[in-house]
């Protein structure tokens, strides 16, 4: 004969239960905060980017404005 669960968990279903939807409720926290935190590194990547890309650009105005310089020619020296 089969017997038939009973309507009402015992204890120990009712703490199992708990514990896993705990963990759900955990896992997703901890998966939105790691989204939460990738966006922002993603953001301050693109921000550096911006002001690397900025500083680059006014370097090359800067090496352009400038007056190319001319090599120094070397002396020669004295014969001994």
């Amino acid at each position: 004969m089969s017997a038939k669960k009973s309507a009402e968990l015992s204890p120990e279903g009712v703490a199992r239960s708990d514990r896993k939807r705990l963990a759900a409720e955990e896992g997703a926290r901890a998966l939105a905060d790691v989204e939460r935190q990738a966006i922002e590194v993603r953001k301050n990547m693109a921000r550096l980017r911006e002001v690397r890309e900025a500083k680059e650009a006014a370097d090359e105005a800067i090496r352009i404005a400038l007056p190319v310089p001319t090599p120094k020619k070397r002396s020669k020296k004295p014969v001994r």
